[in-house]
């Protein structure tokens, strides 16, 4: 009999089980934070530019 037959018994209990949550802090956690902060920086950009196209919008309305 093969060794591919045979389940490892340890390889089970190592394997982290993906219905159990993880530590609070966790790498999820982690992720969600990288990305509500590139969101902030993506909207803060997003506002800055709209400030500017409507500014400049205005001055080529003036002129």
């Amino acid at each position: 009999m093969s060794q591919d037959a045979v389940p490892d018994p340890g390889a089970a209990e190592s394997a982290p089980d993906p219905a159990e949550p993880g530590p609070p802090g966790g790498a999820s956690q982690g992720l969600l934070a990288q990305m509500e902060e590139m969101m902030a920086a993506l909207n803060a950009d997003l506002s800055r530019l709209d400030a500017e196209l409507q500014s400049s919008q205005a001055e080529e309305r003036e002129s």
